[in-house]
């Protein structure tokens, strides 16, 4: 056997806009691609990408899980901008294994489920009417659901924010009713809370939504508060979706055990890579608890997210992201970083079929580098009345 065909020659952090990939080619010539999450965090997941970097080359490529522990375990210090750099370096791994198996990733991870994925469109936008129009737009253009709709809206950081109990219920209310009426009876509609929340109000809101049939309701808290993202859960009769922040199967046991969670958004780029993620969806399948992958990036975290999706019983949805390009909240017409690959599957119908390419099944573009200057998003938040930071 030849033993060039494992071992990786190099291992580069690429800052291109405000995505981060990693690609990691062996002695053999393979390249793989995989795409870090941590967006907020891109400084510190570039600098955890090139150390781990160091370590892997030499090594075999073949070793996933190996090498997947190690970089989990070496160090007493972990998190989201490193497990970013992980799950870069995962999904580069796998899509380098198919490529040299000649088979899709989801070949790898026990064959395909389904042969297609159910995905939802994406609005981004400051006013009401921009809302209206885009779920408008998404359902003529066949999309069956459509997320990342805020009652709140995308308004800008510069605006303060006030609101009493009694107008955020009535707000959140209204808009809804408005979303509804736009997409019509049966299309579903993915509510997006932003951690805007407190319990009393999440409960509140949660109850007079219930009879617009959510699909569910995203985040209502901070999702570091576990116990009472239960008690919302079970207080409401909208399912709660949480997770695109966890960066570990520990942390999603965590939630999940406690109840009250029906999906599970693993963001496959930030828990761990392909390897996290599948981890992760058989803790999820355990109880029953559907996955619904999260997606805020380029066709490299679509592609990733797609593995999964075709290869476990419990997958729910599929993000399909159509805005934010340089980090500006606004609604677009095609995928988020289409420009950056090759090639990327286009919706029919609601749905995208599943890609039998080996490996992930999307290249970046060459000199994909070159396309994009760096961008970082500075520290900032947007502020109440009374001067205090809001999650947005």
């Amino acid at each position: 056997m030849n033993n060039k065909i494992h071992r990786i020659a190099s291992v580069e952090a690429l800052h291109v806009g405000q995505f981060l990939y990693a690609r990691i080619r062996t002695e053999a010539g393979l390249t793989g691609y995989g795409e870090a999450g941590s967006w907020g965090h891109i400084e510190a997941a570039k600098a955890a990408l090139e150390k781990f970097g160091k370590y892997l080359v030499g090594k075999d490529a073949n070793q996933i899980e190996h090498h997947w522990n190690v970089m989990q375990r070496f160090s007493h210090f972990r998190g989201t901008a490193i497990n970013a750099a992980v799950s870069a370096i995962d999904i580069a791994l796998w899509d380098l294994l198919g490529k040299r198996l000649q088979v899709p990733v989801w070949q790898l991870l026990g064959g395909a489920y389904r042969n297609k994925l159910r995905v939802y469109g994406h609005v981004y936008a400051e006013t009401l009417d921009e809302v209206l129009e885009d779920c408008k737009r998404l359902r003529e253009e066949g999309f069956t659901a459509v997320g990342h709709i805020n009652p709140f809206l995308d308004e800008p950081e510069g605006e303060t924010y006030f609101r009493s109990h009694a107008g955020k219920v009535r707000d959140a209310k209204e808009r809804v009713m408005a979303f509804r009426d736009a997409v019509g009876p049966d299309v579903d509609l993915l509510i997006e809370m932003h951690r805007r929340l407190n319990p009393a109000e999440a409960i509140a809101i949660g109850n007079v939504l219930e009879e617009l049939t959510p699909m569910w309701l995203e985040d209502p808290l901070r999702p570091e508060f576990y116990a009472q993202m239960t008690q919302v859960g079970s207080a409401i009769g909208i399912p709660i979706a949480t997770g695109e922040r966890f960066s570990s199967p520990a942390e999603f046991q965590t939630q999940l055990s406690g109840g009250g969670v029906r999906y599970a958004r693993a963001s496959v780029c930030v828990c761990g890579g392909i390897t996290g993620a599948k981890k992760i969806a058989a803790l999820a399948e355990s109880q029953n608890i559907d996955v619904a992958p999260h997606n805020p990036l380029s066709p490299i975290s679509l592609a990733a997210c797609m593995q999964l999706g075709a290869s476990i019983p419990n997958f729910a949805i599929q993000e399909y992201p159509t805005g934010f390009e340089n980090l500006v909240l606004k609604s677009g017409n095609r995928l988020l970083g289409a420009d950056l690959v090759k090639d990327y599957p286009v919706p029919q119908a609601g749905f995208i079929n599943i890609p039998d390419a080996p490996g992930i099944g999307i290249e970046l573009v060459d000199d994909v580098e070159h396309k994009r200057a760096p961008l970082y998003r500075p520290v900032s938040m947007r502020l109440t009345s009374d001067g205090a930071p809001l999650d947005q």
